[in-house]
């Protein structure tokens, strides 16, 4: 079972307002996905800022549970598409936020991931949600538009006092 853990690499002092590396947490991504956003995050319209993968994986995430039918989209493409590729297939390792994390982790431990239903990981998540967002918008236009939502998101987050939380 593919296990999801906190960023902790030992870093120096942060910069003020900088992202706390525990914000962020592993996980894989499937190769084909992972060139589609290895793409986007090359391409001429990821400027201003240039967003980084942690922030288009998220972003994707964002996207896909942001509809109200986003648990049987993503078993859709798990149990039609991703099922039938090899089990073998290489993944890449990558970082998303944790907010986007919690979503997704919340949804591996839903009764829709328990038996009878097949058990999907992490990886298979994650790369069925940048797989929709493909699927969907395949200029990634709206990815980028996402992350600079989340990007906001996160500041605010970060800006109310601790009480608020």
């Amino acid at each position: 079972m593919l296990i999801a853990m906190p960023n902790t690499s030992p870093a120096s002092q942060a910069a003020e307002g900088a992202a706390d590396t525990s914000d962020v947490v592993e996980t894989r991504l499937w190769l084909e996905e992972h060139n589609w956003l290895y793409a986007l995050l090359r391409s001429e319209s990821n400027v201003a800022p240039t967003f980084r993968i942690p922030d288009l994986i998220s972003a994707c995430v964002a996207l896909v549970f942001g509809n109200d039918n986003a648990a049987e989209r993503i078993f859709g493409f798990l149990g039609t598409a991703l099922v039938m590729r090899s089990p073998t297939t290489p993944r890449r390792r990558e970082s998303l936020w944790r907010p986007q994390f919690e979503l997704l982790h919340d949804l591996q431990c839903s009764p829709a991931n328990r038996h009878p239903n097949p058990k999907f990981q992490l990886d298979q998540l994650t790369t069925a949600c940048v797989a929709l967002c493909q699927l969907d918008d395949a200029s990634g236009a709206a990815v980028l538009v996402q992350a600079r939502r989340n990007m906001v998101e996160r500041h605010l987050t970060h800006l109310a006092p601790r009480h608020q939380r």
